[in-house]
């Protein structure tokens, strides 16, 4: 199996081996490229302003792009987009894709998951590693230097302390028909600001009291313009750097900054934060006028966020469904978070497939949720290794076995792991017995069977009196069978189905084809069947858009999303390691848990993937 592909090194840039289909950011970073927007920049290792790069040798990062989450929750499906995305850009340009904290937060992020990204990055294959610096950057590294940036703005004229309350500041700042109303505060001297900013610093103040404003427009018909907040009092202990500070910088004032001083180029984000773009610009100039930070700076483009059908990606929801107890926890095969697809089944290979299938685009689209899913089969049909598995069991009995085959005789039966292997892979073979009790899906027996049916039917009597033999099939990969009828228990449940076996048919041998069967079922020895507990899971809402135009999602929260069968396998997949992907024949496939497969006392499967799809209209 091969290994995906990870971040490429500046130094060891390759150029892609297979054209990816272009898009719009493929083609600014091209134009770039060509007209060495970026040629001049230096970089000096590590991030740094601009003395420091200036320092620095010419980048050898063609392009450098960055992937921030803030660490306030587990990544979802729509994070291992931007995820792809970022990476595979910087990987087919020769760049570099920085991984970054944006923990400007304190009050809700943590550890526990800033260690979650970092193993999801990594598991989907990708590598934010450069020469001397294999950490993941934090934008609480750079309070230090955006503390310094917010005082310049002061001194400059571009900022000052607003005592308003926050009631007031949002009436002043009017709406889309009226423009904003300036602070009563707004016309400070630089010094009386500056002093009453290192007040609030030095936590002579109460949360809340007063914030730090960029002074821009209060007439601007971009509302996030009319002097947003930069700089609020929040006394909160951060993960990272304790109670050193009292003050945080707001997103829209630290997320430009961090892309600077890590010398990006191409800040890729999602279309939410279009309107912040003159701010992120503005914010830009200002730094680099004042030479604080090194030109040119970096750019930000938008594209269209992913939404999947039958899914919901608000952070706030999902905690709902957790702390809620709707799911097992985050990692949940039912959930779109990157630990649940990834306990679901999901492969790194299928969610990069995924990710490049979709593209990006400006303009908002559901995609449905079977794309995703068409994903992983294609991405396992090739390595996922084949197994029997009975999962609705009844018992076959071969009534002439001890007559024909010799009392208590197991046969042995081979199959292959893969029916065709990729070049160059070498599957083993599987191994397993059959002898006079078997087991069978129920649905391979039916009494009176509809129309077209071709699995075991017992012996009918005919309208002129005449008997037909029972429907003769051939057990996949064992002998040709002839059934010949059920037993029944007192309410009239069949509790057994009986047949005889044709000697001399068995799969591979020379008399395999000496009689012929209407079809092949699947089975699996009762001498050697393991029991083993499988979750059948399916879309966690039933409802396509479940919480769009303000709906209440938990109310097409699907009851059937999750049912837990006691099924019977073939030997070799009671060996399975955590994690292992197989496809169940005739059913779909399957993964062993990471979790309950090592804990429990019974080999445990979720279902990944049906073999075709089952909600298609």
């Amino acid at each position: 199996m091969s290994t995906p592909p990870s971040n490429a090194k500046p130094a060891a840039a390759a150029a892609p081996e297979a054209v990816k289909p272009s898009n719009f950011l493929r083609q600014i970073i091209e134009s770039d490229l060509e007209k060495g927007t970026y040629a001049t920049r230096r970089w000096a290792g590590s991030p740094g302003d601009a003395a420091h790069q200036a320092a620095g040798q010419p980048d050898p990062a063609k392009i450098r792009t960055r992937f921030p989450p803030e660490p306030n929750g587990y990544l979802h499906i729509g994070h291992a987009k931007s995820i792809c995305l970022n990476f595979g850009l910087a990987r087919d340009y020769g760049g570099v894709c920085h991984l970054r904290f944006d923990d400007t937060n304190p009050e809700k992020e943590d550890t526990e998951y800033v260690n979650s990204i970092i193993d999801s990055v990594k598991w989907l294959g990708y590598d934010w590693s450069q020469p001397g610096n294999d950490a993941p950057y934090q934008a609480s590294d750079y309070f230090d230097f955006m503390y310094r940036a917010a005082e310049y703005l002061i001194e400059a004229g571009h900022a000052y302390v607003d005592e308003q309350t926050a009631e007031e500041m949002r009436v002043n700042r009017g709406d889309f028909s009226k423009p904003g109303v300036d602070s009563p505060f707004r016309a400070r001297t630089p010094d009386e600001n500056l002093a009453r900013f290192r007040e609030m610093r030095d936590g002579q103040h109460e949360d809340g009291s007063m914030v730090l404003r960029a002074k821009i427009d209060m007439a601007s018909p971009n509302i996030n313009m009319r002097d947003p907040a930069i700089y609020r009092i929040r006394r909160a202990t951060h993960h990272n750097t304790g109670d050193k500070w009292c003050i945080y910088p707001m997103y829209t004032f630290a997320h430009p900054i961090e892309d600077a001083l890590e010398q990006i180029t191409h800040s890729i984000c999602t279309l939410e934060f279009e309107d912040q773009r003159p701010f992120y610009d503005w914010l830009m100039e200002r730094l680099c006028e004042g030479g604080l930070l090194s030109s040119p700076p970096p750019h930000q483009y938008e594209f269209a966020r992913l939404n999947l059908t039958y899914v919901i990606t608000s952070k706030r929801k999902l905690a709902a469904l957790v702390y809620d107890h709707k799911v097992n926890g985050w990692d949940d095969p039912r959930m779109p978070t990157i630990v649940g697809l990834r306990r679901r089944g999901y492969t790194p290979e299928s969610l990069q497939l995924f990710a490049e299938r979709i593209g990006v685009t400006k303009s908002d689209s559901w995609i449905d949720y079977s794309t995703l899913e068409g994903c992983l089969r294609e991405d396992l049909e090739t390595k996922a290794y084949r197994g029997f598995a009975v999962l609705n069991p009844v018992k076959l009995v071969l009534t002439n076995w001890d007559e024909v085959m010799g009392a208590g005789h197991l046969e042995p039966c081979t199959q292959p792991s893969l029916p065709h292997p990729p070049e160059g892979v070498t599957a083993p073979t599987r191994h397993f017995t059959i002898g006079k009790e078997v087991w069978i899906e129920r649905e391979d027996f039916e009494e009176v069977p509809p129309k077209g049916y071709k699995r075991l039917t017992p012996p009918k009597v005919n309208a002129d009196g005449t008997t037909s033999a029972g429907a003769i099939v051939r057990l996949k990969g064992g002998y040709v069978i002839e059934c010949t009828g059920c037993a029944k228990d007192a309410a009239g449940a069949i509790t057994e189905v009986h047949a005889k076996v044709i000697p001399d048919t068995k799969s591979g041998t020379p008399g395999a084809d000496s009689v012929k069967a209407k079809a092949a079922i699947t089975w699996v020895g009762v001498a050697d069947g393991v029991s083993a507990e499988v979750r059948m899971y399916d879309r966690l809402f039933s409802d396509a858009q479940p919480d769009a135009g303000g709906k209440d999602f938990l109310e097409s929260l699907n009851p059937n999303s999750l049912k837990v069968i006691t099924a019977i396998v073939e030997p070799s997949l009671a060996n399975a390691a955590p994690d292992q992907k197989f496809q169940f024949e005739r059913h779909g496939y399957f993964v062993a848990d990471r979790v309950d497969h090592v804990t429990g006392t019974k080999p445990v499967f979720n279902l990944a993937v049906g073999l075709k799809d089952s909600w298609g209209k």
